[in-house]
């Protein structure tokens, strides 16, 4: 009996070490997904808050204005428009200085021109996009100037591949890193219960038999391992959205919600090959390097 119980102890804390490591590996993997998640989220909100100020002429009529905003609006590279009139100019800029601007104006006309603020989706928020959008307004009588700062939307633009870039690469690095672990985690587990195989082969059970409870076994450390990850990357979440509830401007709940069934997911694939790798190696393997 003492024996008997002492083997399941040994199984049973196989199990629990070889679940807590594919539950580590698993969790990291999922807060750099998460981290990705907002990072793209976020250089999709700095690129959507990049536009221009289109700047119409002094005499122009406001349906005109109202109908080029019209034709903004039907575009599938604008994100956003809003139409800023002469008196609503004037009071954003007495806003910015602090003062009433009017009063320094005198009986002198509102100098201020009406204008329209565009805002483009993330997708067309680059240089080459908006200059063609640009060509195109220009053309229009009823424009005077499009400003924009090139430079900073370069800037931008450049600086945001760059950090996707490197991103990737990481991204890349801990998912061959997880594959590894996760494999040498089931593999050892496996080792502990070779002359296990190696006696089921000699009483003449067939490979697929003998593979059955491993494959069982490795399937649910990695089902459970990824749950249990989800679980405490669902709880970090909520952790942080209380302390910054800003945070949940850029989140992204479908997202999310991918991230954490491709954990499942990834958990399971990964433990079953794993699993079938390891065994197939100790299926094949010669006596003598069952002591090795």
């Amino acid at each position: 009996m003492s024996d008997k119980s002492s083997n399941k102890r040994r199984i049973a804390g196989s199990y629990a070490m070889s679940l807590v490591s594919i539950t580590l590996v698993l969790f990291l993997l999922g807060v750099f997904a998460i981290f990705m998640m907002h990072a793209r989220k976020l250089s999709n909100h700095v690129k959507e808050n990049l536009g221009f100020e289109i700047v119409m002429n002094s005499d122009v009529k406001e349906a005109n204005i109202l109908r080029l905003q019209k034709e903004l609006d039907a575009m599938p590279a604008v994100k956003s428009t809003e139409y800023i009139t002469k008196e609503e100019a004037i009071s954003r800029l007495s806003e910015d200085l602090g003062e009433d601007f009017l009063q320094w104006l005198g009986n002198e006309a509102n100098p201020l021109l009406p204008s329209i603020d565009v805002r483009f989706h993330a997708a067309y928020a680059n240089n080459d996009s908006i200059a063609l959008i640009e060509a195109q307004l220009l053309d229009n009588t009823d424009v005077k100037e499009v400003y924009y700062q090139k430079s900073l939307v370069d800037l931008i633009n450049n600086n945001i591949r760059k950090i996707a870039i490197v991103l990737m690469a990481v991204s890349l690095i801990l998912l061959l890193i997880a594959i590894a672990l996760i494999r040498n985690t089931i593999r050892l587990s496996i080792y502990s219960k070779r002359f296990l195989v190696r006696s089921m082969q000699l009483v003449g059970a067939t490979e697929s038999f003998i593979r059955r409870p491993f494959l069982k076994s490795g399937v649910s450390q990695g089902f459970f391992g990824g749950l249990l990850a989800d679980l405490l990357l669902v709880g970090i979440l909520y952790g942080i959205s209380k302390r910054v509830p800003d945070l949940i401007l850029i989140q992204d709940m479908k997202v999310i919600a991918a991230i954490l069934l491709g954990i499942i997911v990834l958990g399971v694939l990964l433990a079953w090959f794993s699993t079938r790798a390891a065994l197939d190696k100790f299926l094949k393997a010669d006596l003598d390097k069952l002591y090795n």
